[in-house]
């Protein structure tokens, strides 16, 4: 299993990120690009749905000050709003782009499928349909068994697929992280070719020493076979974590990425 790591840090919901969009800031916005490469970013999310009235000239803008420093990385255009990925992707130089994201609602999917089409791009196909956010696992399940089939169906490579099954907090229901956990195991069991993929923050939401509970989130959901997340790749820790359970899982031929990053200096 190829593990794939999303950079999750330039996103204008963070106080950072807003600020230097607003100011223009090239520089900042390139040195975050940087950093998250050098960490070990497989792709950099491009997110800055906060801008809502500007958000296809700003999406634009970010695609290329993030292209300008960092050439062989591709980027994720991460909206809701298809104008504005497409505005992203007409700017996308940089190998094969990923969009974030696909429902299985009506609407959504007539409108970002043919972008997905047509420029051959990864997507990310979150398990939301027209009768809003599932709640149980036999919902997720109902929606995983309807989103597959209908993407393969138009066209897209299973490979290129990666179903993101929803995460709750825990704090407003303490199965939250189970419910998660026996999806991934479904989707892995019932359709191997398709990938796994999440943002994990959401599950410690509202709870204290929130950066525990992610990273161990993080290794559970490996452990079901979930093989690609939305992260921040310069948090040392956790990433030293997923080459742990990478290895432990029997998912790191001869230890090799284990025994690079810690000559690399990752376990210090």
């Amino acid at each position: 299993m190829s593990l794939l790591i999303v950079g999750e840090l330039i996103n204008t919901s963070r106080k950072a990120i807003k600020e230097a969009v607003e100011a223009r800031n090239a520089s900042y916005i390139q040195q975050v690009a940087v950093e998250e490469a050098k960490a070990g970013a497989d792709y950099i999310d491009i997110n800055c749905g906060t801008v809502v009235f500007e958000e296809e000239t700003t999406i634009e803008w970010l695609v290329n000050t993030v292209q300008d420093v960092v050439k062989d990385i591709p980027l994720c255009m991460d909206s809701p709003n298809s104008k504005a990925l497409r505005a992203g992707l007409r700017q996308h130089r940089n190998g094969q782009p990923m969009i974030n994201s696909i429902t299985a609602e009506k609407e959504r999917f007539e409108n970002v499928l043919p972008l997905v089409l047509e420029y051959q791009a990864k997507v990310v196909a979150l398990l939301m349909d027209d009768s809003g956010m599932p709640e149980t696992v036999e919902q997720r399940i109902k929606i995983v068994d309807k989103l597959i089939p209908d993407l393969i169906k138009s066209g897209i490579p299973q490979n290129d697929i990666y179903l993101d099954p929803l995460i709750k907090p825990i704090s407003t229901g303490d199965q939250a992280g189970q419910e998660v956990l026996k999806t991934v195991q479904y989707i892995k069991s019932k359709y191997p070719d398709v990938h796994t993929i999440c943002g994990l923050s959401n599950v410690s939401y509202g709870l204290p020493n929130r950066k525990v509970l992610n990273h161990v989130f993080t290794v559970l959901n490996l452990g079901m076979g979930m093989d690609s997340f939305i992260l921040n790749p310069t948090d040392k820790q956790l990433m030293g974590l997923i080459f742990a359970a990478q290895a432990l899982l029997g998912l790191d031929r001869h230890t090799m990425k284990y025994l690079k990053a810690y000559r690399n200096g990752l376990y210090e």
